[in-house]
């Protein structure tokens, strides 16, 4: 059986896309959803850049998990097209694909924008988390995200 990659994608890779990466990580977990390979990148990404304190901080209220060694890493069309689907935090950052059929965003998916709180209080970041995390029931049900069937031979 073969995972399908999903990529969350905003700007920097430190703020919105790797807290999207935890929380659906921890919903699939909770699910028991395998054969989906959850990861996060960004369009301007400094490559190797820590994810943002006050990320780590509002994840670690919320008691979800994320790697401690998480680095930030730049969005390769390589990764897009290798991607089940490409994730973007914003209307504005999916139409920079020009329509690629496996890009979505947030907007798409759930009807809302998750703006970026880069360089704000830890407050504007569990407000950012708790948008996050009130978009993935219909991110899971829109991407047709649940178990395989394998296929026997």
């Amino acid at each position: 059986m073969k995972y399908k990659k999903i990529i969350f994608v905003c700007a920097g890779n430190t703020c919105r896309s790797p807290m999207a990466e935890a929380v659906l990580k921890e919903e699939l977990k909770k699910q028991k959803i395998r054969w989906y390979k959850i990861s996060s990148a960004g369009l301007r990404a400094t490559a190797g850049a820590p994810m943002s304190e006050n990320s780590k901080e509002v994840l670690t209220e919320a008691g979800i998990a994320f790697s401690p060694d998480f680095r930030a890493r730049r969005l390769t069309q390589k990764m897009v097209d290798d991607a089940y689907a490409v994730v973007c935090m914003t209307w504005d950052q999916m139409k920079l694909f020009d329509g690629a059929t496996n890009v979505t965003c947030m907007y798409e998916l759930a009807g809302r924008d998750i703006p970026d709180p880069y360089g704000q209080s830890a407050d504007v970041y569990r407000v950012t988390l708790r948008a996050i995390r009130e978009c993935m029931p219909a991110l899971i049900r829109k991407l047709e995200i649940k178990n395989q069937k394998s296929s026997k031979k």
